[in-house]
């Protein structure tokens, strides 16, 4: 028994030692500069799909910004609301492999038919926005969860604003338009 508690031990402090430095190998770009093995590396020094990639859909998220909000009771979109979707409607067209579903969301307060029915205009109303700046309608969809998918629960109105909001949602597409 004494001897299947060191083996164990022993295996333990291997696996950690072997996780303490994840650049033991010289990183993503190597100790030279040089691409990793597979090269994946983008021209700004970000690999290929990460917030660093300019085409990857965590860049749209994080940088671009995948959601507009809405005041309470409208799908007017904002000043602000627009300039997300200008860098939106902008990057869909230089990335026209992917398609997008934008969803309407509502915070808790109304019923559940109100809340649906105002998801579901402001989700048009970025698809109008985006289609009157360029982007193909046939890669645009709409849906509407209402108050249903919460981002914070309280009965505060910081909370209630976070929740009134029209989301951008990436997929990709083999298929062009």
């Amino acid at each position: 028994m004494k001897m299947m508690t060191r083996a164990t031990v022993l295996l333990l402090a291997l696996a950690t030692a072997a996780c303490t430095n994840p650049d033991r190998f010289g990183g993503a770009g190597g100790a030279d500069g040089a691409n990793g093995a597979n090269g994946a590396n983008g021209a700004n020094g970000g690999l290929a799909g990460s917030a660093n990639d300019p085409a990857s859909p965590q860049f749209f998220n994080q940088t671009i910004g995948d959601r507009v909000l809405f005041a309470v009771d409208t799908s007017t979109i904002t000043p602000t609301g627009k300039t997300i979707l200008d860098g939106q409607a902008q990057w869909l067209q230089t990335n026209a492999d992917y398609r997008a579903v934008i969803e309407g969301h509502a915070d808790e307060q109304g019923t559940r038919e109100y809340n649906l029915a105002l998801g579901q205009r402001r989700a048009n109303a970025v698809r109008e926005y985006l289609v009157s700046r360029g982007v193909p309608s046939s890669r645009l969809q709409v849906t509407s969860f209402g108050k249903e998918r919460p981002i914070e629960v309280c009965s505060e109105e910081s909370c209630y604003a976070k929740n009134r909001r029209a989301v951008t949602v990436l997929s990709f597409s083999s298929i062009t338009s």
